[in-house]
């Protein structure tokens, strides 16, 4: 059990000061705030009707990690044919990315579907995740998210919220962005050592074993529909991703989990996810989850001072993934 909770770092007061300052900033940012009429809650347009762009998708992604992470964008390796790449890099990787980045909320109503991140995702704690970590809910008085849609949440959805996170519906904050657009692809890109963490735990890998992450992934082109975009900001991770993960354990367990940390550990390995999709017959759920890792991860023991490295990235697939000519 990991007994340290996230709860004590506050992660929603964290977010919700840094959205104060993306706020202010939202004629240049290309973001836009509503109130949603019959509930109250606030809803931050960063790429529906509003154009948003790589300034508003990094905001988004350093809100989505609860402001514990830093996200900035790099050169990419040129043999991606594409730039720049998004790099992340925080030293509270588990209440940065766990408990708040992973998108691990399935939010439905009707028609309505979005996967929900964020730090009210702790709030609510109802995934098994934090029951396999541990942690308990964070008790605040009001929360933020994010919404990977095309969509405004129906009322409905700012309800179930509220009440899974024992808050008013007028005390909700949501950014929306849809996976199609500049500021959605960077937030979804800004995942790579979260998916990382993600792997690992289901390797049952003691996380708290982990000190510090780095990462990098390169940012596709914006697609020309969501399907397309989701395609290409998983394989920017699966065939582009690098993940350096600072641990402090024995090296003999580095070498005998290390292999199963990347991408390539899954029979599904090869192929562009949306070849995948369609090959499972639209069943994201049928595509191996041991796929959904970084190309490359390393292990830097503080406790021997080695490194370990697994994995292999694939160009190849990126450009074409990408539709780089």
């Amino acid at each position: 059990m990991y007994r340290e909770s996230p709860a004590a770092l506050e992660l929603n007061a964290n977010a919700r000061q840094f959205l104060e300052l993306l706020l202010a900033q939202g004629q240049m940012l290309r973001v836009a705030a509503t109130t949603c009429p019959q509930t109250g809650a606030t809803l931050v347009d960063c790429g529906i009707a509003v154009l948003g762009g790589l300034e508003a998708g990094r905001c988004l992604a350093e809100i989505c990690m609860s402001t514990l992470g830093d996200v900035r964008f790099v050169p990419a390796r040129p043999e991606f044919g594409v730039g720049p790449a998004v790099q992340v890099q925080t030293d509270l990787p588990l209440c940065a990315c766990l408990a708040s980045q992973y998108a691990g909320w399935k939010l439905t109503h009707g028609k309505f579907f979005a996967l929900g991140s964020g730090p009210m995702r702790l709030a609510a704690a109802k995934e098994p995740l934090f029951a396999k970590l541990g942690w308990t809910r964070e008790r605040t008085e009001e929360v933020l998210g994010i919404l990977e849609t095309r969509a405004l949440p129906p009322p409905e959805i700012i309800q179930k919220i509220a009440a899974d996170c024992g808050v008013e519906p007028d005390r909700v904050t949501l950014l929306l962005a849809p996976t199609a657009s500049l500021a959605g692809g960077v937030q979804i890109v800004a995942r790579s050592v979260e998916t990382a963490l993600h792997k690992l735990l289901e390797l049952d890998f003691d996380l708290t074993r982990v000190i510090s992450g780095y990462g990098t992934a390169p940012l596709p082109p914006v697609a020309a529909d969501d399907l397309a975009a989701i395609g290409r900001t998983n394989d920017a991770i699966l065939y582009g991703g690098e993940v350096t993960l600072v641990v402090r354990c024995d090296d003999e367990l580095l070498a005998e989990i290390g292999p199963r940390a990347p991408s390539c550990a899954s029979d599904d390995f090869g192929a562009p996810f949306g070849e995948l999709f369609a090959r499972y017959g639209g069943d994201f759920y049928q595509i191996d989850p041991h796929l959904f890792s970084p190309a490359v991860v390393a292990f830097q023991n503080l406790q021997t001072g080695r490194t370990f490295r697994f994995g292999q990235l694939r160009p190849e697939i990126v450009r074409r993934s990408f539709g780089v000519e």
